[in-house]
């Protein structure tokens, strides 16, 4: 089959490897990244496979796909795109759709206190991860979790079960539709990144945790950088 693969990390280099184990003919389109974000670019190189850095349109594609794989990619894909390979272009969402539509879901999901979290494959559509449901799964978020903990065990898992999603679509697997409801997030750092000092000690908690994943900033209280719980509290007795 034609595959484009619309990635970024390392979930993208392994959905890479994925995709080439059963040979299909492929090409990625990428993003430029940082050091601390392991680069799809460099394994594509690596791999011999070749990519693009813009972002995917009509006039760019190497080929007609089958099937476009969203994992991690960075650009919104435009309906045009959609429909120019009859709707079977399909992504990865870190949340249980329709909860935590939009950006930071597992950060949001940790600050807002939810047991539980899980991704989301779903078919793309012209509304941001409103697309049918081809398969997901419940994670459950501990208590000792981080955002960047959360982040790695979601994504591995996910991981685990791309070649079943793949094959879903491969397959004509319509999926089910979502309920309505579940609220979406901007783009934006979680309350600016400040800890507000009327909320309890049991959310300053949680958004202590999820707000870690370095090099991105930690929260902050009173100007002061917070990594961890202990640290807010000495900061409050003036230590």
């Amino acid at each position: 089959m034609k595959v484009v693969l619309c990635g970024y990390n390392w979930i993208g280099c392994k959905v890479l490897d994925s995709l080439l184990e059963n040979g299909h003919q492929l090409y990625v389109y990428t993003h430029d990244n940082p050091p601390h974000v392991n680069s799809l670019i460099e394994y594509c190189e690596k791999r011999g496979i070749d990519y693009s850095l813009k972002k995917i349109k009509a006039d760019n594609l190497p080929f007609k796909p089958d099937i476009i794989c969203s994992i991690y990619y960075r650009y919104i894909i435009d309906e045009h795109i959609i429909d120019l390979v009859d709707k079977k272009v399909f992504n990865l969402h870190p949340s249980l759709l329709p909860q935590y539509k939009g950006c930071s879901s597992l950060t949001w999901a940790m600050i807002n206190g939810e047991n539980e979290t899980g991704f989301t494959y779903h078919y793309l559509t012209s509304r941001v991860d409103s697309g049918n449901i081809i398969l997901q799964k419940k994670i459950l978020i501990e208590d000792w979790d981080t955002q960047v903990t959360l982040y790695h065990r979601v994504m591995f898992e996910a991981a685990k079960f791309f070649k079943k999603a793949f094959n879903l679509v491969k397959n004509g697997y319509v999926g089910i539709q979502q309920k309505n409801g579940g609220k979406y997030y901007k783009r934006e750092t979680p309350h600016n990144g400040i800890i507000n000092g009327r909320w309890n000690l049991q959310k300053k908690e949680r958004f202590i945790r999820a707000m870690n994943y370095p090099p991105l900033p930690y929260a902050k209280y009173k100007n002061q950088e917070v990594k961890t719980f202990r640290e807010f509290l000495d900061i409050k007795k003036g230590k």
